[in-house]
């Protein structure tokens, strides 16, 4: 049998060789592997974090709760004693019209700051539960006057 050279190279080429199959992408179990490794880190995260996240507001009512206090400290300089209860934390913001009306009262606010939770901050003078004339305080997370998670310019006792 005579062939052309080039058929013959082609021949022995194809032969000598063996046939490679190339992997062209991942399988359907890699990929659900890689989305559960993933999905399990974003769910450690997201606890991890809100973790934080209450801690930080905790720490935001503590830093309004000494804000308020210099300026009821400075409205007591001005005006020889604190607001009164009825008075509350608007006595910084607005003249009081009820009795006793302040001599040297200045707006020392622009308004009143609301707690992380959208609540309005609490007054009370005389104090019920702090050592200084007045307690100043938050509701908390879950609004409700008297329970644990209430932060005000008292010492809590560790939980």
């Amino acid at each position: 049998m005579n062939t052309h050279p080039a058929q013959q190279k082609f021949a022995a080429s194809s032969l000598s060789c063996p046939i490679r199959k190339t992997r062209g992408g991942f399988t359907l179990i890699e990929i659900v592997i890689v989305l559960t490794i993933i999905s399990i880190l974003a769910a450690g995260s997201i606890y991890m974090l809100k973790g934080n996240v209450d801690v930080a507001k905790e720490t935001r009512v503590d830093s309004d709760l000494q804000n308020l206090m210099t300026q009821l400290q400075l409205y007591e300089a001005r005006n020889m004693r604190p607001p009164t209860t009825e008075q509350g934390l608007k006595a910084l913001v607005e003249k009081p019209t009820t009795e006793p009306l302040p001599e040297k009262w200045t707006s020392l606010l622009e308004e009143v700051p609301k707690d992380p939770w959208g609540q309005e901050y609490k007054y009370r003078y005389p104090a019920q539960k702090s050592k200084k004339a007045y307690d100043v305080y938050s509701l908390g997370k879950d609004g409700v006057e008297g329970t644990e998670d209430d932060i005000g310019n008292w010492k809590s006792t560790p939980q």
